[in-house]
């Protein structure tokens, strides 16, 4: 990539989620974000403080309804202005909002398997109504609905219960419940209305022989790898009240169309990135479009929604990876027609004449004021409502350039270029197939820590000491790792929480269903345990594994348990304290990874301590010593930095620091060493406090070929860790994500050292129960709702000031350093430029 181009991408200031406005002394863009993508959306945009993923017209075009996380938005078109925000009890789905014929009634389904029906007054403003409960006892998560003519019945998804429901809606009644494939997600009439078209998210129901695995509480069919791979299109008779044939579609078939005539239905398969076209008539697949920005780029586009144009020869799809809308020509087998810029994530779209008007998921990213409590939350979403004037062929060309620019497409193009004959072994290949002088890849994914938290004391670098709760003290190896090798004062996560931060570290990317379900996870938290939820480019370790490699996994996407269960110090004891009487069960969900996991080593629980993970580790160490069998790609799950409730977050952090030294001397001091790379990641920032970002984080990167004693000020993310790793293993990017991200080849020089590392002692005790959160957790209602059983299914602010003030105790919470604030980008040589303030005082 062009140094003046990196230089221009630089700083993205709120890697996780947060796209605000930087301006750069040689660049404007309106946005850049943390994917090294840039914003420049066309038209005119509007913004509020929720997530939208779905939108329907007033039929007399005056009102637009915008269905976000929270409830609904109201947008005066005329005057381009939101005019109503209004919420849903129990938050919304994602899909689903449709207004009667006659303009007066709304209807929305919400994530407490009820359609929210609102009464719309002459100025377009909303009341609700009585809701109308659907099946499945709260559980149905139902999504796109679909209304017959004079309001008089309702066809609604019904996600988690696989089957559509048929309400009448004068008395709120469920007449029918139909079974089509599994989770249903977009609904269509016929022209006669007696037969349902039904998108199904989760494809056909499994039959015996097939391989499954879990989804929101159903049997979902898989590939080899685990991940979903069916998604189909529903025929459903109505009248005979079952469905009628199941037509295979592309994977996560989202929207729906129909023709005008009823003959042609087009579904935006958002997990293969390409538009199915149904033949309604003859009920089958008559092709298959790619909605990529180029037919040789990799998967990522991720194509969410469709609408036609007036003459049903084109489709606009809204592509959420490549944040475009791709004008895709219905008559043709492959190639697009152009892009138009959208926002970040465009989730939804539909015309109204010669406009479009796309509900872009992220917005702006998390930077909407909130004057409920002080600072910056990951939760503070800020999304946006396009609205595009119908481009003709010059402005579309113009628009085209823009979007080309904007997602990087050159920069994917050279990620898959191969590597010439005879190329010399460096460090990290720049091009797909270059020989590297490693041999072995080890990868170390933590849990939830930023930049000054740790490493705020390191004079050296672009660090806040007053931030720095667990400095040199408690994180003695950290820091010695961080001198001795390279310090990486620039990088950030691209994710919010463990549920996509685990995503991006081990994918490179996210899926519709993350980015749609930032608002509550109603259908499912996933962290390794639904299978709709992965990309379908697969995890690293696909990617290892494909291409003839070895893999092993010790604790990733492990959830581990006990028999009996017991508090940190008993395991403790337990293991280092003479007979091991304490046995470890793991749950591994994703089947490739369950084959190559090892069985003895527990995965998440914060209440083992790590320094049994690196016991356990190191005692394999030496048994691929002894066989000369080291993989590969090791990947290593350290998670108590994520702090948990049984002992002090000083001891919590002295564990997992203890156990990282000692993890990295077994390695130094082995007989790999000498052609081994080694990668620290955190899987996400917890929204924690930074004084440049809330979500920048920390990375190590220790080989024999690392730079020594060395401050690395370059722009990267996690991402980069991906790409860099498969340039290392000779593997190609797995999807447009990791294609553009930039390699990490500055943190490398070309002489080896291989001085060995030495691990230093905790001066931290490793069982300081009487500081532990548990004595805190439950005496108050607020603090009580904390949850370990999964990682991050927390509120994140709460648990932040919780944390801070154990360990700081007098010292006031920096509410205006904590979430995505992005004051500390100016000594990046950038400026934020923040369309709202909000004061640094009032609040909690």
């Amino acid at each position: 990539m062009p140094r003046i181009l990196l230089i221009l991408i630089l700083l993205i200031l709120s890697i996780s989620l947060c796209a605000q406005e930087i301006v750069s002394d040689t660049d404007k863009p309106n946005s850049v974000l943390p994917t090294y993508q840039k914003l420049h959306p066309a038209g005119r945009s509007v913004e509020f403080g929720g997530r939208p993923v779905d939108l329907a017209m007033a039929p007399d075009k005056k009102h637009l309804y915008v269905k976000d996380n929270r409830g609904v938005v109201v947008i005066d078109v005329a005057q381009w202005k939101v005019i109503q925000e209004i919420n849903v009890d129990g938050g919304t789905s994602f899909h689903g909002i449709v207004v009667s014929s006659g303009g007066h009634t709304l209807y929305v389904t919400n994530s407490k398997s009820q359609i929210a029906v609102g009464s719309i007054s002459d100025k377009g403003l909303i009341t609700w109504k009585k809701p109308i409960n659907l099946p499945g006892k709260g559980e149905s998560f139902p999504c796109g609905l679909a209304l017959r003519s004079h309001d008089t019945e309702a066809v609604v998804c019904l996600s988690r219960s696989n089957s559509i429901a048929v309400v009448d809606l004068k008395s709120g009644r469920v007449t029918r419940e139909i079974s089509v494939g599994i989770a249903p997600w977009g609904a269509a009439l016929s022209r006669d209305e007696q037969t349902a078209y039904v998108t199904n998210w989760g494809g056909r129901r499994p039959i015996p022989t097939d391989k499954t695995a879990d989804s929101g509480g159903s049997p979902v069919r898989i590939d080899s790898r685990g991940i979903g791979n069916s998604g189909t299109l529903s025929i459903v008779d109505l009248k005979a009240g079952k469905a009628l044939a199941e037509i295979d579609t592309g994977l996560h078939p989202c929207d729906l169309k129909l023709s005008s005539d009823g003959t042609r239905g087009y579904t935006s398969d958002a997990n293969s990135d390409t538009v199915s076209v149904i033949d309604t008539t003859n009920r089958k697949l008559i092709k298959t479009l790619s909605t990529r920005p180029g037919q040789k780029l990799q998967f990522g586009s991720a194509p969410t929604g469709i609408t036609l144009a007036a003459d049903e020869k084109t489709a606009y799809v809204t592509n959420g990876g490549n944040n475009t809308v791709a004008v895709l020509p219905l008559n043709k087998q492959n190639g697009l027609s152009g892009l138009i810029p959208a926002g970040w994530y465009p989730g939804a779209i539909i015309r109204s004449g010669n406009k479009l008007y796309v509900a872009n998921v992220k917005g702006v990213g998390s930077r909407r004021p909130n004057k409920s409590h002080r600072g910056w939350s990951v939760y503070d979403f800020q999304g946006t409502v396009q609205e595009i004037k119908i481009p003709d062929q010059k402005e579309l060309t113009a628009y085209t350039s823009q979007s080309t620019t904007n997602d990087l497409i050159a920069q994917m193009r050279l990620a898959l270029e191969k590597r010439k004959s005879g190329s010399k072994r460096v460090p990290v290949p720049t091009k797909t197939g270059e020989s590297s002088i490693f041999e072995h890849v080890i990868y170390v994914i933590k849990e939830n820590r930023t930049y000054d938290q740790l490493f705020g004391d390191l004079k050296q670098a672009n660090g806040d000491s007053a931030l720095c709760t667990f400095g040199r003290k408690v994180t003695p190896n950290h820091h010695a790792l961080a001198e001795q090798f390279v310090l990486l004062d620039n990088f950030y996560c691209n994710g919010v929480n463990s549920a996509d931060g685990h995503s991006w570290v081990t994918e490179g990317s996210v899926t519709d269903h993350l980015e749609k379900a930032q608002g509550g996870y109603t259908r499912s938290y996933t962290w390794g345990d639904d299978a709709l939820n992965y990309c379908s480019s697969g995890f690293i370790w696909d990617n290892v594994l494909a291409h003839g490699l070895s893999f092993t996994n010790f604790g990733e996407m492990d959830y581990a348990s006990s028999i009996p269960p017991a508090k940190f110090s008993a395991y403790y004891h337990d293991y280092f304290g003479g007979p091991k009487k304490i046995q470890y069960k793991h749950n591994v969900g994703i089947a490739n990874l369950k084959k190559y996991t090892v069985e003895e080593y527990p995965g998440w629980n914060t209440s083992i301590p790590d320094q049994i993970r690196a016991d356990i580790f190191l005692k394999h160490l030496q048994q691929f010593e002894a066989d000369n069998s080291l993989p590969n790609f090791t990947i290593l799950y350290l998670p108590n930095d994520h702090i948990g409730e049984d002992i002090s977050p000083e001891s919590y952090l002295a564990d997992n620091d203890l156990a990282l030294g000692k993890v990295v001397e077994g390695i130094t001091k082995s007989r790999f060493w000498p052609n081994t790379c080694i990668f620290v990641v955190e899987d996400d920032p917890q929204n924690g406090w930074d004084h440049v970002d809330g979500h920048r984080s920390l990375c190590l990167v220790i080989s024999p070929y690392t730079k020594r004693k060395t401050v690395i000020h370059s722009f990267y993310n996690q991402t980069s860790v991906i790409h860099t790793m498969e340039a290392i293993l000779g593997l190609p990017p797995m999807n447009q994500m990791d294609a553009i991200a930039p390699l990490m080849n500055g943190c490398f020089q070309q002489r080896p050292d291989l001085s060995a590392f030495s691990h230093l002692p905790n001066s931290t005790p490793l069982l300081d129960e009487k500081h532990a959160l548990y004595h805190i957790l439950h005496k108050s209602p607020h603090t009580a709702s904390i949850r370990f059983d999964k990682p991050d299914i927390i509120n994140d602010s709460l648990f932040n000031k919780l944390i801070w003030n154990t360990v700081r105790r007098k010292t006031a919470y920096p509410f205006m350093y904590a979430g995505a604030h992005g004051r500390g980008l100016k000594r990046f040589g950038l400026m934020l430029s923040l369309r709202k303030t909000i004061p640094d005082v009032d609040g909690d």
